[in-house]
């Protein structure tokens, strides 16, 4: 396949792959998951990841971050506002760090463990995407909102708090969707990569 062809088949691919994550975060965020919002557009993220790299994970998880910042300004996610209203500039660095992470992690693990096995590159990149997203943020939270967690905590553990009450049902969610959706993943992204050849 010609250099041009592959440009543009990867320009159209992130195309549609830019436009379902920013839809499904957007309608993700409704669902009723408070204080904050689950992630399920790390599936669309490791789509990319694994066709197109781990620059381009990085990419996709920067739109998905950007719509999850976007949701915390509207207020629409509830949690997110909070973070927002406590320090806007930690709110952006510690939202778009999780999300380019996790998807230039994605693609890295996905490069490195699909060239012995498609399968085991991808479930390790659904595995890592929802770990990365999470821990950056758990990260982000007790080391830049401490205040703002000792009042949400109302005295307990904040770390037990943050992990338990806030990020553990999301996250295991997450990590349950993408383990589940995987050989769905996988499906695509070998139909893909045959299409293109």
């Amino acid at each position: 396949m010609s250099t041009n062809k592959q440009k543009v088949y990867k320009l159209v691919g992130l195309g549609i792959l830019t436009a379902i994550i920013i839809v499904l975060q957007i309608v993700t965020t409704y669902f009723p998951t408070k204080p904050f919002a689950i992630t399920l557009t790390l599936i669309p993220i490791i789509i990319g990841a694994a066709l197109y790299g781990a620059g381009a994970g990085a990419y996709l998880g920067a739109v998905f971050s950007v719509v999850v910042i976007a949701m915390c300004i509207f207020g629409v996610d509830l949690g997110g506002a909070m973070v927002w209203n406590a320090n806007p500039f930690i709110c952006i660095v510690v939202c778009m760090l999780k999300g380019s992470a996790a998807g230039f992690v994605a693609g890295l693990l996905y490069r490195a463990i699909s060239k012995k096995n498609v399968i085991a590159g991808t479930v390790v990149a659904a595995i890592a995407a929802p770990i990365v997203n999470t821990g950056i943020f758990i990260l982000g939270l007790i080391t830049c909102f401490r205040p703002l967690l000792q009042e949400w905590a109302g005295g307990s553990d904040i770390l037990f708090y943050v992990i338990f009450s806030l990020t553990g049902i999301n996250f295991l969610v997450e990590l349950g969707v993408n383990m589940v959706v995987s050989p769905i993943i996988v499906r695509i992204i070998n139909a893909i990569k045959a299409n293109k050849a």
